[in-house]
């Protein structure tokens, strides 16, 4: 018998659209801050006005829920994840074009095959190695070993696409956990540990009104688009929204070439349309083999 077509409601493709469209943008802002600013306090700016932004959202409605978790350990080793990942993340942007350390970050699917071969004891199928093999060849051909462009700070981006495929991993084990604790306890962990960490690296804290606006903007774009990510996942199945997230790859490559100047090499959007490519193809047949075994969830439209 065949199966019925499952129907992604055109308000969850806008939300995701609209999520990765304020993470560009935030990147974006990241980058130029960058050079005014150390990194650390970049972070701690980035989560700090996010914690302020869902305490003024959901503070009043929620209280002391916004702390209730079954799970503690595993929600403090996610805030750190996401930590370890921001700061790798906007120190590669300090130093790469924005659409390079962008794709090189969208390397995380492939990680988050490897980690749940190893670790959740998922099946080893000849796809998989494929799309793992895909993934790693876009990634080479982004930073070219031997190349200019293969500088300390590429690994940077790699280590940030560790850290969130790793977080990725942990957020499977919290499924039945309020999302909207979720989202809270990352950015409250990952302030207080900023607010720990940024001043011994000597910084001083001088930033004038407009910086101080752009870092408030970084914080409620953050909110905004976790928020969105939100409201579109329970709308339709990831699986099945998954896909329109790549399109970050093209704001960050029209952003960076806009307002930076810089836009990709031939060898650099080959590379950027191998990972998109092969990440496309893996959600397209891991939602194939979900079908097959089980029916998807009822979505809301």
């Amino acid at each position: 018998m065949p199966r019925a077509h499952v129907h992604i409601p055109p308000s969850a493709v806008l939300m995701i659209v609209g999520a990765v469209a304020c993470f560009s943008v935030l990147d974006g802002t990241i980058k130029s801050l960058s050079v005014r600013h150390p990194v650390p306090l970049l972070v701690w700016a980035r989560w700090g006005f996010q914690v302020l932004a869902m305490l003024l959202w959901l503070a009043p409605t929620m209280g002391r829920r916004m702390l209730h978790t079954r799970q503690l350990p595993m929600q403090l080793m996610r805030g750190g994840l996401l930590v370890g990942s921001s700061l790798f993340f906007m120190t590669a942007l300090s130093h790469l074009p924005l659409a390079d350390a962008t794709a090189l970050n969208y390397t995380t699917p492939t990680i988050v095959i490897v980690l749940a071969i190893v670790f959740l004891h998922e099946r080893l199928t000849p796809t998989r190695i494929a799309f793992v093999v895909a993934g790693l060849a876009g990634m080479l051909m982004i930073v070219q070993p031997g190349a200019d462009i293969f500088k300390g700070t590429s690994l940077f981006a790699l280590g940030s696409a560790v850290c969130y495929a790793v977080y990725q991993i942990t957020t499977r084990m919290l499924a039945g956990e309020d999302p909207r604790v979720s989202l809270f306890y990352p950015a409250l962990i990952g302030t207080l540990i900023m607010t720990f960490v940024w001043p011994w690296f000597g910084s001083r804290i001088e930033v004038d009104g407009t910086d101080l606006l752009l870092l408030a903007a970084v914080g409620v774009l953050g909110t905004v688009g976790h928020f969105l990510f939100i409201l579109a996942f329970q709308r339709a199945p990831a699986s099945a929204l998954t896909p329109f997230t790549y399109i970050q790859v093209v704001f960050a490559t029209l952003i960076g070439w806009l307002a930076y100047g810089d836009f990709p090499g031939a060898l650099t959007l080959a590379g950027m349309a191998l990972i998109a490519g092969s990440g496309l193809l893996l959600t397209w047949h891991e939602r194939r083999r979900a079908l097959i075994n089980a029916p998807e969830p009822t979505v809301v439209d």
